[in-house]
């Protein structure tokens, strides 16, 4: 442990959901941009190893790293805000905590003792926090998922108070995010839960260093008082955290105002550095006031109903909004929806069509319906991971005549297998941690579509799929108008398809989504908005 970096750590109080995540984020970048090197880590309190399993409705999406670990959407947040790249060291959940414990107490680490959580487990939470951090990491930011009060969170609480007491003054910084309601039938705000929830804290031995408030109106000098006094906190270090009008990316602009990030370098010790914000406010103004006419994409999902299930896909898109100065209007539409109604009707009017990734069948025909709307018209599409399958099936049903074409995981004795199990994948029974996960390389064919939007002939995907296009109907797709022209070159394993006849049709088996940052748009979402703000559709 000989890594020492200044620690700050973000808890919640009150209610869940409060965006631990983007104030986390947004405190990275801010001291990134002021100079200093930022690892940034999530502790989820649950059990499972990981959200991997998880379905999207009770998670939302899960975020897959270069090194293939599936993590907390949260560490998106991280990585487009703070320009940070993470990997299996940036989340720890309480079953991952748990399954190391158990691992050491098999193997004798220790020594015939009781194995209990002080200090057993809370030393192995140290351990995963330390972990994030590299020779070069001068400040390591701890979001606590949870709320204070939680039962699940206690042990990771024990935990950060216990290296705050043994790191001494001036090493650790406690950020408590708050909740400070307004009462319509009374006209007030409330400080009352604020208080409760740091008091919670005191009584394990926390005592918060800043209190940020979301509020969803101006705090008045009296709450200020108020929070300060009660909560034990330095008026200063009371943040407002109002809720913002039109982006996320404007909330560390906010808190740079209120000089959060000089105040936690002034805790430990560092000088404040110049902070550099001006490519970030140019792209905030773009964002909050783009200049070009407004560009409809038509987002065919099964999870639909719960936008954090394509929390990434939705903000590449915005990226690739912002890139082309266009105002994205984005068109929610429940694949089962479409499977039921009428294309022209759902899809009429739309700019670009977009089906992204998911598992099981519910909802995979109206998926195939919008791949074939999007040909047939002429629309921009863009397909990500079960897109790129649907697409194929559409292709291989439509157009190359292959009747009952379809994927193995959706039926299993299909009369044309056109997508089906990664043979690695047929030996494998468990479900955690065990598909093609992570960054792999990508060469892409001279003259495709890929190759003009990358710019370079190789590049490097994140993924998360069991299923792949069987190369037996490589050509019988070429014969049909739909070209492979992205491959793994190891497997040899098609990773991208476009449609050379159409005017922008392009689908892939990664996730680019998890590669595109607001200061950095990744290419193809910039791509296919520039094409669909063209579009006459």
């Amino acid at each position: 442990m000989s890594v020492r970096p200044k620690l700050v750590f973000v808890t919640g109080g009150v209610v869940s959901s409060l965006g631990k995540g983007i104030t986390t984020a947004s405190i990275g970048l801010l001291l990134k941009q002021r100079g200093y090197d930022v690892a940034i880590q999530k502790m989820d309190p649950y059990l499972n190893v990981d959200p991997g399993t998880m379905s999207p409705f009770q998670h939302g999406e899960v975020y897959v790293t270069d090194d293939g670990a599936e993590t907390d959407l949260d560490l998106g947040h991280y990585e487009r805000f703070a320009g940070v790249t993470l990997n299996k060291t940036s989340n720890y959940t309480t079953g991952r905590i748990y399954s190391e414990v158990l691992t050491r107490e098999r193997r004798g680490d220790y020594l015939g003792k009781t194995v209990q959580v002080i200090p057993h487990v809370t030393d192995e939470i140290k351990r995963a926090v330390l972990s994030c951090a590299t020779k070069q990491t001068d400040i390591a930011i701890v979001e606590v998922g949870g709320t204070a009060g939680d039962i699940e969170s206690l042990p990771f609480l024990e935990a950060m108070r216990q290296l705050s007491h043994e790191r001494g003054p001036g090493s650790t910084v406690f950020v408590h995010l708050t909740l400070v309601p307004y009462l319509r039938t009374s006209g007030e705000l409330k400080t009352k839960p604020s208080q409760r929830s740091t008091g919670i804290l005191r009584g394990i031995g926390i005592i918060p260093d800043f209190l940020v408030c979301r509020t969803d109106r101006h705090l008045e000098r009296e709450h200020f008082d108020k929070l300060s006094m009660f909560c034990n906190v330095p008026r200063n270090a009371v943040i407002e955290e109002r809720d913002v009008s039109e982006s996320i990316y404007e909330v560390p602009v906010e808190l740079a105002k209120q000089q959060l990030d000089t105040l936690i370098l002034d805790k430990f010790g560092l000088p404040p550095n110049q902070l550099d914000l001006k490519d970030w406010k140019d792209m905030l103004q773009r964002a909050v006031s783009p200049s070009g006419r407004t560009v409809t994409i038509a987002v065919v999902g099964k999870y639909m109903s719960l936008r954090d299930a394509y929390k990434s896909i939705f903000e590449a898109l915005n990226h690739g909004a912002v890139a082309n100065d266009v105002d994205l209007d984005i068109r929610a539409v429940e694949a089962e929806d479409l499977q039921s109604g009428d294309p022209e009707r759902i899809l009429g009017g739309v700019d670009g069509i977009l089906v992204p990734g998911g598992f099981g069948y519910r909802g995979i025909e109206g998926k195939v319906d919008a791949v074939r709307y999007a040909r047939q018209n002429r629309i921009p599409f863009l397909g990500i991971c079960l897109g790129l399958q649907c697409a194929v099936i559409e292709t291989a049903r439509n157009v190359a005549g292959l009747e009952g074409a379809d994927s193995t995981e959706f039926d299993q004795n299909c009369s044309h297998p056109v997508i089906g199990l990664m043979e690695e994948q047929k030996s494998i029974s468990t479900k955690g941690g065990t598909m093609r996960l992570g960054a792999y390389r990508c060469v892409l064919e001279e003259g495709s579509l890929a190759r003009s939007v990358y710019g370079r002939k190789e590049i490097s995907e994140r993924h998360r799929h069991r299923y792949e296009i069987d190369n037996d109907y490589r050509q019988t797709l070429a014969d049909a108008g739909m070209s492979c022209t992205g491959r793994y070159p190891d497997q040899d394993l098609v990773e991208v398809v476009e449609r050379p006849d159409h005017p922008w049709f392009l689908a892939c088996q990664f996730h680019p989504e998890f590669k595109s940052h607001p200061l950095q748009p990744h290419p193809l979402f910039e791509s296919f908005l520039r094409h669909a703000s063209r579009s006459d559709s």
